[in-house]
């Protein structure tokens, strides 16, 4: 049985002890988060699973005193500042790490020293750490890596994914800016608290694997209108405001675009899909209809990624240099 302490009892983490809970070969034996509101409460009884027995506590010290843990699995910010003193702190009781971050997905070009320090206190610690998700970790940067075993010559790379908002949980809905009119979009873009975080990290992650060195990438945001009133139940969105995002990324070397990643997320889009394209020989057009559901796909890939990380080598890990990730029910 693998023993997890969870950190970040958000949405997200609820989530994820959601997935722990269906699954024989794993359990959360500790549980962590600062907002004082949580304190004490049972993991359990704040998602859908009832009662676990496990207090949240305000502090990872606190939380191991009431037991010993194999794995901590980290859901709590997306930015490289705020998520590196929390894997410091982990590291320091000697536990590998499996996080959502988004910009540790593949931070050796946008933040080398970042990503050498967390390497290093992950090899001194003798655990890896890992970050995951459906994107970034998936879909628009691991998957188009391994369909590329398949040819004898790549000239660029090409990802979409277009997501209906509206099945998603309501803090993503509110990330892509749904429900803002055009100039709050622009607003929140403006000051940087709006976008998809991982795509320029997606990139760097395709481009490392192949052999491309990127001269220079692009993260372009622009609003998805909606054409008409939209209810949620959560919100109401009128005809002309924003319901959603679409984010496109594009790496160059040199002056050829090698690497184009389209991201949209509205609520009310009506062809979901993700799809890899791969311009070469052979040229490969992989899509999945309807697309993979965003919320389901990243807790399950990051409770999937524990085993690999269990058996992993020390240090600062990527979803491409690991060995495949899979949906696995043995106990490590």
């Amino acid at each position: 049985m693998i023993r997890i302490v969870q950190i970040g009892i958000g949405p997200l983490g609820r989530k994820v002890t959601e997935h722990i809970a269906e699954r024989s070969n794993m359990t959360v034996v500790a549980a962590v988060d600062k907002d004082p509101a949580l304190e004490g409460k049972d993991l359990g009884e704040l998602c859908s699973t009832g009662s676990l027995g496990v207090p949240v506590s305000p502090s990872l010290e606190q939380a191991l005193g009431q037991g010993t843990a194999d794995v901590a699995v980290l859901t709590t910010v997306s930015d490289l500042a705020r998520i590196t003193p929390q894997i410091e702190e982990i590291l320091g009781f000697g536990l590998p790490v499996v996080t959502t971050c988004e910009e540790l997905a593949y931070p050796w070009e946008t933040a080398p020293r970042a990503a050498s320090r967390i390497d290093s206190l992950a090899k001194k610690a003798g655990v890896a750490v890992l970050a995951t998700g459906v994107n970034p970790g998936f879909l628009m940067d691991a998957l188009p890596v391994v369909l590329s075993a398949v040819c004898q010559r790549l000239d660029a790379v090409k990802v979409s994914r277009i997501q209906d908002a509206s099945t998603r949980r309501v803090p993503f809905q509110q990330k892509i800016g749904a429900g803002l009119t055009l100039e709050q979009f622009e607003e929140k873009k403006r000051r940087g608290s709006l976008r998809h975080v991982g795509l320029t990290e997606s990139m760097q992650m395709i481009a490392s694997r192949i052999g491309w060195k990127l001269d220079r990438t692009e993260d372009l945001i622009t609003p998805v209108a909606a054409k008409t009133r939209i209810d949620t139940g959560s919100m109401s969105i009128e005809a002309g405001m924003a319901a959603g995002v679409q984010q496109i990324g594009r790496g160059f070397v040199g002056s050829k675009e090698k690497i184009t990643l389209t991201f949209r997320a509205s609520i009310g889009e009506s062809s979901p899909e993700d799809t890899v394209e791969l311009i070469g020989t052979p040229h490969i057009i992989s899509t999945i209809r309807g697309g993979v559901h965003g919320d389901v796909a990243t807790c399950a890939i990051t409770l999937n990624a524990v085993g690999q990380v269990l058996r992993g080598e020390p240090g600062l890990r990527t979803m491409v240099d690991l060995p495949p990730v899979s949906y696995f029910l043995r106990e490590e």
